[in-house]
């Protein structure tokens, strides 16, 4: 049985409690929050023990997995520095998206991963669910034929102010990550963001991609829509076919050329997920079973490389953005990145 910690335990940390608590093949043994009253609180919470160092926590308790919740300025300059403490302790680590808002920062923990042997992977959830699995094995199996064009909209109502870019960097690595998951890298993009009456952010986007495989590719993205509406819908189309995924988890439709049918796949109501938080415990079971069956570092799903791949995208969109819509190349990933 793995033995788990969680470090950061406000609301996105407890869920990663509650995904653990609940897989038969781990047991959740501490937490860690600056915050002790809140490391206190929640430890108790989870019958656990509770740390405010972390360092302290790997001392005294054995541990074999650690997610990383912490959140900070854009949600993720307060990752990197426990990530590295744990990756130097030899822990496979589950980092909570982006893995950092400074790129130099994701890239770093990328190689630290690598020169360690240890997995990295990112809380990238939106893709872990049964729909995107059936919609993947629909382009493996070459039901789409080659892939043509891909449309992504992720919206979603957040009123943050705290920096120019939060929208870009807290939100759309789920969107590049499901965009990259079905069609590979991204060559180029061109990006144009509005700012909502009475915001300071650039709060809406709309994005053109191009990738590698010469597909084409569009993302439409806001924090300025209403969460009791669909948040997200993804179309995929080759010249054989093509589908749609609406909100995240919902439903998958595919549609074949030149047939009058359609295949849809529902969420179960009875059996399925119960909801969009049941995407941590799906992310979380994977990565579990992925270290019980001793998965290379370098095929995890949703990998710390993947999180830097998208970041690298957002960060392009961004450029182009300061500079009045022109297109950006994306930077290669480099090989000293690769395993």
């Amino acid at each position: 049985m793995l033995k788990a910690a969680v470090v950061g335990v406000n609301n996105i940390g407890k869920n990663h409690c509650r995904a653990y608590q609940q897989n038969k093949d781990v047991q959740l043994v501490a937490v860690c929050d600056l915050n002790r009253d809140l490391a206190v609180t929640v430890g108790q919470e989870f019958g656990v023990k509770a740390f405010t160092d972390i360092k302290t926590m790997f001392e005294k308790e054995e541990i074999d997995v650690v997610s990383i919740a912490t959140g900070g300025q854009e949600k993720g300059s307060h990752h990197y520095e426990p990530a590295m403490i744990a990756m130097e302790a030899g822990k496979d680590v589950l980092v909570e998206k982006p893995l950092s808002n400074k790129i130099e920062e994701a890239g770093e923990l990328v190689e630290y991963a690598r020169k360690k042997g240890v997995r990295l992977a990112c809380n990238l959830n939106h893709r872990f669910v049964p729909v995107a699995y059936r919609a993947k094995e629909l382009i493996n199996d070459g039901s789409l034929g080659t892939l043509l064009f891909v449309n992504m909209k992720l919206t979603i109502g957040n009123p943050i102010e705290s920096s120019p870019w939060i929208h870009m960097r807290a939100l759309h690595p789920h969107s590049i990550d499901v965009m990259r998951y079905f069609a590979g890298n991204i060559k180029r993009v061109q990006s144009f963001m509005t700012k909502a009456p009475d915001r300071t952010v650039w709060s809406t986007a709309s994005i053109n991609l191009e990738f590698e495989s010469g597909a084409v590719g569009h993302l439409t993205g806001s924090y300025d829509m209403d969460n009791i509406h669909p948040i997200e819908s993804c179309e995929v189309a080759g010249n054989k076919g093509r589908f749609i995924i609406d909100n995240v988890f919902e439903s998958l439709s595919y549609y074949p050329h030149r047939k009058n049918e359609i295949t849809v796949v529902r969420n179960s109501i009875l059996t399925g997920m119960n909801g969009f938080n049941e995407t941590f415990k799906e992310r979380i079971n994977k990565f579990v079973s992925e270290i019980k069956n001793n998965i290379h570092p370098s095929e995890i799903m949703g990998s710390g490389l993947d999180a830097l791949a998208a970041q690298e995208v957002i960060e392009a969109a961004i450029r182009s953005q300061m500079e009045n819509g022109a297109v950006i190349d994306v930077p290669k990933i480099k090989e000293q990145f690769i395993y």
